[in-house]
């Protein structure tokens, strides 16, 4: 299996806009964070796991060739915003993209790209086969995905488990009952927005402490914002076994 980060900063990004803070300014490039996103390549296949304002930018820099699912884990525009540039892989592949998300954010892809899915169908509009999922195993272009049902305050969304890797971001709060499924995980992905305590994502010392329970083998952190502080000096934080994720980051295993 190989997974990338496409992009590993949230719904703003890093640098934000009219921010002059040391982490906005830094010319280091890992401190540069496109919204999250994630691509995995598992037996031949290519999921993509989220596609927000970016997902055109983060195809063309990994020159991704084809794209056989999109999991989606919430209905939130940073993550749902670039389907529209799904188009190009509907023309390589000449067919519709599978798309797989919980009923609530079928409902607002239905709304966001309503010229898709319009009897009067226009012939420049992203073609997509949506699936609805719920919280149990289901299967996307052949590879068994198992969702982690997680809560981004009070929005119920969800992470998802592939072999034994498993990628959770916006969230505050895990169940012990959905704990269960991340165990023995060799690659763990997870949220961490901050140092300062946040009402629907993980902080720093939180993400932390659920790296410690889980144990997993590689842990990384993503869905950082600027006041993560800059990427050499997290680096230093952290234990042996867990990385704060930047854009384009490769790992194997």
């Amino acid at each position: 299996m190989k997974i990338i980060f496409l992009g590993t900063g949230t719904s703003q990004g890093v640098p934000t806009i009219g921010c002059k803070c040391d982490v906005c300014m830094s010319k280091n490039p890992k401190d540069k964070r496109l919204r999250t996103s994630l691509l995995v390549e598992v037996e031949g296949k290519t999921i993509v796991i989220d596609a927000g304002p970016d997902f055109r930018q983060q195809m063309l820099r990994e020159n991704v060739q084809k794209v056989d699912a999109v999991l989606l884990t919430h209905k939130h525009k940073d993550h749902v915003a670039g389907l529209d540039d799904i188009r190009p892989y509907n023309y390589l592949q000449k067919s519709p993209i599978e798309i797989f998300a919980d009923k609530q954010t079928l409902s607002t892809v239905k709304q966001e790209f309503a010229y898709s899915f319009e009897k009067s169908y226009y012939k420049g509009a992203p073609k997509m086969n949506l699936h609805k999922i719920e919280n149990k195993m289901f299967t996307a272009a052949g590879i068994n995905i198992l969702p982690i049902k997680v809560r981004h305050e009070k929005m119920e969304i969800f992470g998802y488990r592939i072999k034994n890797f498993t990628y959770i971001t916006d969230a505050n709060y895990i169940s012990p009952e959905e704990m269960k499924k991340i165990e023995k995980s060799k690659v763990f992905v997870l949220n961490a927005l901050r140092h300062e305590k946040h009402p629907s994502h993980f902080t720093f010392s939180e993400a932390l402490e659920i790296m410690h329970t889980i144990k997993p083998e590689q842990g990384f952190l993503t869905h950082s914002s600027h006041n993560i502080g800059l990427y050499n000096e997290v680096t230093k934080k952290l234990p042996s076994f867990v990385q704060l994720a930047y854009d384009g980051l490769k790992i194997e295993f």
